[in-house]
């Protein structure tokens, strides 16, 4: 099957689903009073500067500050280039409250903690990551093959030199640029001058506060980071939209042979392609796989776990082979399940165990073969002597179940709430409390219906034995409002 971008545009949000061999591997959302800063350069102000952590809070205009590290900071010299720092004395930061300086958003504002700052500018294009406080000149990892990368900085050279580029920044050379040649180079050069120039005339002009460069809106970014030669069709359902796309494939990768569309179906396009189904699905923390297996995700403040079971899968042969064939299929779906759901930080993985040391490097390598096409960095360890495998990957924005879920304010966050029984309990401890504090001969007891209804039934003896211990009438009222764990007990 062919691979395939869906881009969602509508007022409220923009919503991108990346589909890989008939399956939906990634999904990412920016709604429109909420868009996401990665990648956007500010003029800020230190508003407190944190020797103990080697970091300083700036103000670039967010909600919150936002969190900058002395490894995230360079001194610039006298010709406007970076000077590491890297040997700094133990509690110095290079910063100072009050100070004005030009920084970019590294990684997003997550749960309750602010935006991640550095002052490594970057500007990408198409084919090339322009660094313009830098002279490095490098290569993404990911182009493994040596003759191209040779090839490639061979290109990116002469175009600098025909463009006479001088030492005027660096360069990287993006994954994107894979059989790129000096054409494709020197187009993505004077797009980047072009807006290196209009970013550093806005840096120069600034006295305060403010956002010097957005970066594009997330179905040009689609485009400019997601189009690979394995990308067959782009669907998009905004005619504004549409034509921004066309014209932009028009202006950098004319060479793409992907159709762009516009679709015009009477049905919303995440439903013909079941992509609501599939983000439904991805908010849940079972997976069923199908083997039988499934898996349970849980994502916390400190990391993720996903545990793996065989659940009804009992297989046609002996029990290690069941496991094995368990293990490698739950890979697989862990790699999509990271990707799909942007689970980032560090990431615990408990595979049923194998006591066969061949089937436990099968299912590392599957796992690492599975992560290769995910475009956030990933790192694996080996399995541990209880099992497991500890993962990092790199996260810079929230994930799904952060964009779209909010805190239940029933368990507050929990997952579970006290049944009925621990609240009945406490309300008979609360009686007693204020029995002894009080004369009143009538006590209300206002609690939710499946409270009330158990205290009048399963608990009727219970509550008639206190009543005569207390030597007092409890009344009940049902409060539609009140969650299960809500109660009061009040004088009546």
């Amino acid at each position: 099957m062919s691979d395939e971008i869906l881009i969602n545009v509508t007022p409220m949000e923009t919503r991108v689903a990346l589909i890989e061999n008939g399956l939906l591997q990634e999904v990412i959302i920016e709604r429109s009073n909420n868009r996401g800063h990665v990648g956007d350069i500010f003029f800020g102000k230190v508003v407190r500067v944190m020797p103990g952590m080697e970091a300083a809070f700036v103000d670039i205009g967010l909600e919150r500050a936002a969190f900058i590290h002395n490894s995230d900071i360079s001194v610039i010299d006298a010709d406007g280039f970076e000077v590491r720092t890297l040997d700094l004395p133990a509690n110095q930061v290079l910063l100072r409250e009050g100070q004005f300086l030009v920084v970019q958003v590294a990684k997003d504002a997550i749960s309750t903690k602010g935006a991640r700052l550095t002052t490594h500018l970057t500007l990408p294009s198409r084919n090339l990551v322009y660094m313009p406080r830098s002279k490095h000149r490098g290569i993404s990892q990911r182009l493994e093959d040596e003759a191209e990368r040779e090839r490639l900085l061979e290109q990116l050279d002469l175009s600098l030199e025909q463009e006479g580029w001088g030492d005027t920044g660096g360069f990287i050379v993006r994954t994107a640029a894979e059989g790129a040649g000096i054409d494709e180079f020197k187009q993505d050069i004077r797009y980047l001058q072009r807006l290196w120039n209009k970013v550093a005339r806005r840096i120069d002009a600034s006295n305060d506060i403010n956002r010097v460069y957005r970066d594009v809106p997330l179905y040009l970014r689609t485009i400019r980071d997601l189009i690979n030669p394995q990308i067959e069709k782009i669907r998009v359902d905004n005619k504004q939209s549409y034509d921004e796309i066309v014209q932009f494939v028009d202006d950098f990768v004319p060479e793409l042979n992907t159709a762009i569309e516009l679709y015009e179906g009477d049905r919303p396009i995440f439903d013909v392609h079941a992509i609501e189904e599939e983000i439904n699905k991805a908010l849940s923390r079972h997976v069923k796989l199908k083997s039988g297996g499934d898996l349970i995700i849980d994502q916390t403040e400190a990391m993720t776990t996903i545990d793996v079971n065989t659940g009804a899968y009992l297989g046609s042969r002996n029990h290690a082979e069941t496991i094995l064939k368990t293990n490698l299929e739950a890979a697989t779906a862990i790699a999509r399940q990271l990707r799909i759901r942007n689970l980032g930080g560090i990431i615990i993985l408990d595979f049923i165990d194998m006591l066969d040391v061949e089937h436990q490097r099968q299912v590392q390598r599957t796992l690492a073969k599975a992560l290769e096409k995910d475009r956030a960095r990933t790192s694996i360890t080996g399995i541990s002597q209880l099992g497991l495998i500890e993962m990092t990957r790199k996260r810079t924005r929230e994930s799904l179940g952060q964009v779209l879920n909010t805190r239940c304010p029933a368990c507050d966050g929990r997952g579970t709430q006290k049944s009925a029984e621990t609240i009945c309990y406490e309300i008979f401890r609360e009686i007693m409390r204020i029995a002894k504090a009080y004369e009143n001969d009538v006590l209300l007891v206002m609690a939710s219906q499946l409270v009330v209804d158990r205290l009048l039934d399963e608990e009727a003896d219970m509550l008639a034995g206190l009543q005569e211990l207390v030597g007092k009438t409890v009344k009940f009222e049902v409060e539609p409002m009140y969650t299960q764990e809500q109660f009061d007990v009040v004088l009546y």
